[in-house]
């Protein structure tokens, strides 16, 4: 009986030592960081190899790429500028940070050792690389490694800086590419020449080389301020790579935001030409116009005239009274009108003020008064 129970307790305890270190194994491998496997360890120029990773974040976006002077120690020496581009091949992850896609083999433009890289085009930096050997293509020692000083990144990389209202209307955007970087090497390094690249959306990096000026001692770390430039108008989703000595150091993604201050303009501009034009139009019309535009003023209605040929006269009279002029208080000349009074009519007898009236002595309003008719004989 004692001797059952002493093995049911091995068994046991071997069981919990099984479960324990399948326990174990499993966050031991997944510290391990991502893996790349190749289905052939060989092959030629039009071929193609199989290639699957794991320990992949779940559902990132990964490039494929055939590189040349590499190894899976020292990484891909001069960086993408060895790898056949042309013919990379992109990939997601699934759930589980795992992956499986075919990858044509093509002759990257430096010298062998080769490796299949593969890293994160989006989010926090990973890459991981398999040895490939390419049938027919020249191979070459690697470049001798410098022995001194060695730059190593140990913070987390940022972008300050913010736009203003130049950028609104399409200026440049600018920000300033912050992180700390130590010297894990064994002699200094005195004034690093990095490599500052951005990227829009998939396309490869425009390098431009950016100067630290200052001496980092071995052990020692320091705080690199580097300036970073866009061309004017640019909008969107951009990266910011940061190379040193044909390593990469750090990415970071960028997202510029539209100039909507130029789409104003060009509204604006939109509505403001049309309406010069129209009143451009307006005044040429104007100007062609028979009798040009100060017959055009001076044109009145034909209704007019018939007020201007038919005045209302005073009673008293065949002149309008005079008005007071209204600076200096005597009465103003009378306008002379369109009409003929009855006194200046054609035809009528000079020096006469009023009405024509009968001058004869049997006229009713003769000076000597009122006659009769004295009719006349036969003499």
């Amino acid at each position: 009986m004692g001797r059952s129970v002493r093995t049911v307790r091995a068994l046991a305890g071997a069981a919990v030592s099984v479960l324990l270190v399948l326990g174990l194994s499993g966050p031991v491998a997944a510290a391990d960081g991502p893996v790349v496997r190749l289905s052939a360890g060989q092959a030629g120029t039009g071929g193609s190899v199989t290639v699957s990773g794991t320990g992949w974040r779940p559902h990132v976006l990964l490039m494929m790429l055939v590189c040349g002077r590499a190894t899976p120690s020292r990484g891909v020496v001069g960086g993408t500028n060895s790898c056949a581009n042309g013919d990379g091949r992109a990939v997601t992850t699934d759930g589980q940070g795992a992956f499986h896609r075919g990858l044509p083999v093509s002759e990257p433009p430096v010298p062998c050792p080769c490796v299949v890289h593969v890293a994160t085009v989006t989010g926090a930096t990973a890459e991981a690389d398999a040895v490939l050997r390419v049938a027919g293509h020249p191979v070459a020692p690697l470049p001798a490694e410098r022995s001194g000083g060695r730059l190593a990144v140990l913070s987390d990389v940022r972008l300050t800086g913010s736009g203003g209202l130049l950028t609104w209307f399409g200026a440049p955007p600018d920000r300033t590419l912050v992180l700390t970087v130590g010297n894990t090497g064994t002699s200094p390094v005195r004034d690093p020449v990095f490599r500052v690249g951005t990227a829009h959306g998939v396309f490869a990096p425009q390098w431009e080389d950016r100067q630290w000026r200052g001496t980092l001692a071995p052990g020692k770390k320091a705080q690199i301020k580097l300036p970073v430039e866009l061309s004017a108008g640019a909008h969107g989703d951009y990266t910011v790579s940061l190379d040193y000595d044909g390593r990469l150091l750090a990415r970071q993604p960028w997202a510029v935001g539209r100039p909507w201050g130029v789409t104003l303009f060009w509204l604006l501009l939109c509505l403001v030409v049309p309406a010069a034009l129209f009143r451009v139009g307006m005044a040429v019309v104007d100007r062609l116009r028979p009798g040009g535009p100060v017959a055009a003023s001076h044109r009145r209605p034909p209704w007019a005239s018939v007020l201007t040929l038919s005045p209302r006269l005073p009673r008293s009279g065949g002149r309008a009274p005079a008005r007071p002029s209204p600076r200096t208080g005597t009465p103003a000349p009378t306008p002379v009108l369109p009409w003929f009074s009855p006194d200046s009519a054609p035809g009528a007898p000079a020096h006469r003020l009023s009405a024509p009236h009968d001058d004869s002595p049997t006229s009713p309003t003769s000076p000597a008064g009122p006659t009769t008719p004295t009719p006349k004989g036969p003499t």
